[in-house]
């Protein structure tokens, strides 16, 4: 857990065996089901779990934020922000049944009371949130679609409530469709490996 170390130094221990353990957890569901891409089954921490971690880079979940993971597959980046954050609250949903079991067995052998795992679609979630997050779902303008009527309207942290979405690629055509509400964070500030230069979070400000 070097890694995550380097750029969270303060992780409790039993933090850092969960991230651990998650690793594990990943690596051996990985041989049943496709949870992450197998190319990446030696780079688990910095892709997938430092790489969800970024969005704890950009804010602080105040306790009791409510945050859905949207698309979350094998609980990315909903999983390893539950670990950081263990006093907010996460909702991590995806329409694939077998995904949203094996993210609930890992939620169940890492004793994470501050998660829920559902298979549903977003628009199907009865409740509203602080926070979506996302990991490569789609592009932004369709996930915004399914995702608008569950933004909350009461802020409690330190940008207004909205989408904090993980992403590389040309994003111009998605900047000048959403203009001032859109901002992005280039990963690259955080964090100084080679994997992360075209990685950035997407803010959407849509507490409006």
């Amino acid at each position: 857990m070097e890694l995550i170390n380097k750029y969270f130094p303060d992780l409790s221990q039993v933090q850092l065996h969960q991230f651990s353990k998650l690793h594990d957890l990943y690596l051996e569901w990985n041989e049943k089901i496709n949870v992450i891409s197998r190319q990446d089954t030696a780079h688990i921490v910095e892709r997938h779990i430092l790489h969800s971690l970024a969005i704890a880079k950009v804010l602080k979940f105040t306790p009791g934020t409510q945050i859905m993971d949207v698309g979350t597959g094998g609980g990315l980046p909903g999983l390893p922000l539950a670990i950081f954050f263990p006093e907010a609250k996460f909702t991590l949903v995806d329409s694939i049944g077998k995904k949203i079991k094996v993210v609930n067995e890992i939620i169940d052998a890492l004793e994470l009371d501050n998660v829920r795992a559902y298979q549903k679609r977003a628009e199907e979630v009865p409740h509203k949130f602080d926070f979506i997050t996302g990991r490569g779902v789609t592009n932004m303008i369709d996930f915004t679609g399914y995702i608008r009527k569950k933004i909350r309207q009461e802020n409690q942290n330190g940008l207004p409530n909205g989408v904090l979405y993980l992403k590389g690629g040309d994003l111009s055509t998605e900047k000048e469709y959403f203009g001032d509400i859109y901002d992005v964070m280039p990963i690259s500030d955080y964090y100084q490996e080679a994997f992360f230069e075209s990685k950035v979070v997407v803010y959407l400000d849509l507490s409006y």
